[in-house]
Parts: structure tokens; C-alpha cells; sequence
């Protein structure tokens, strides 16, 4: 359980990383995020989640 929590608390800091250096760049970038479609959001997410279990892998 503490692993987990460490691990949300450290996507909490990576997520307020970008709008607390560049809050301007960080709006334009969530503008352009909502202008995709579904598809192409969800098609992100897939990525991210491969990504992030490729990485669990390879950490282990």
C-alpha cells in the first residue's frame, strides 16, 4: 500500500510540474488536447499505459 502511495504522490508532483514552470504553455497544450477527438485522446491514453507498463517491467 505505501508503494502505491508514493507512486500517486509522485504523479501529483510530475502532473504540477509543467503548470507551475510554464502555466501559459501548459493552457495552450490542454487547449489542443481538447480539440482532438475521442479517439485520438483515448489512442494517448493507450500509449501512455503500454509505456507505463513497459517501464514497471523493466524496472522489476
Amino acid at each position: 500500500m505505501t508503494e502505491l502511495l508514493t507512486a500517486l504522490a509522485l504523479v501529483m508532483v510530475i502532473e504540477g510540474l509543467m503548470p507551475f514552470i510554464s502555466p501559459a504553455r501548459w493552457r495552450d497544450v490542454f487547449s489542443r488536447i481538447l480539440a482532438l477527438s475521442d479517439g485520438q485522446i483515448r489512442f494517448v491514453g493507450l500509449i501512455s499505459i503500454v509505456m507505463g507498463l513497459f517501464g514497471l517491467l523493466w524496472l522489476r
